[in-house]
């Protein structure tokens, strides 16, 4: 597994799926089209472009360039590297029937083809004696934002504080509060210890 110094934007779920089996980043998804209708999210990876550097890594089909194009935009270029994978024709094995051009996408892709990607994209490997552990679940759970009865309440309190969009999955939020501040100050604002 590679450690990256970006951030990486994927269109969904099965893309992040195979992509987190490969690198060790945070992997952020468009949601399809959906990132254009919502400019929180919009908002966000614009965040963490200036932050951390974001890489675009969408299929290489229509809608994955309209995606593509959409963001590059919308986001800071000179924060932004741009990750494609080739024309591969096929179906991923999770679907009865290929897609509309009948190409592989992200999720389809074989793991050295996507890493191969991501290096002609610039993509940057992550110093590994980093300084500092990151937030975990377990920090998550004994701030109560998560196991609890009022957790979701709670982590909906830090999203709208954070700027971070509503719909992140657990992992998402995790990985997008870890970008917007170190675990000391995480613990020392939300710890067990502040309620």
């Amino acid at each position: 597994m590679i450690k990256l110094k970006q951030a990486v934007v994927v269109e969904g779920r099965y893309d992040k799926n195979t992509l987190s089996q490969l690198i060790d980043a945070p992997i952020f998804e468009t949601n399809g089209f959906g990132v254009m209708k919502n400019k929180a999210l919009l908002d966000f990876l614009r965040s963490v472009a200036e932050k951390r550097g974001l890489i675009i890594l969408t299929d290489s089909d229509g809608a994955g360039f309209v995606i593509r194009n959409y963001l590059k935009g919308a986001l800071p270029k000179d924060k932004v590297l741009h990750a494609y994978i080739p024309d591969i024709c096929g179906k991923e094995r999770r679907k009865e029937h290929p897609g509309k051009e009948g190409k592989l996408g992200v999720e389809g892709m074989r793991p050295e083809v996507l890493l191969q990607a991501l290096k002609n994209a610039g993509a940057e490997a992550e110093k590994t004696n980093v300084p500092g552990r990151p937030i975990t679940k377990t920090d998550l759970f004994l701030a109560g934002l998560s196991g609890g009865k009022e957790s979701a309440k709670k982590r909906k309190m830090l999203q709208t504080e954070l700027h971070l969009p509503e719909h992140l999955g657990s992992n998402a939020f995790l990985d997008a509060v870890n970008l917007m501040m170190s675990r000391e100050e995480f613990l020392e604002k939300y710890g067990v210890n502040n309620d």
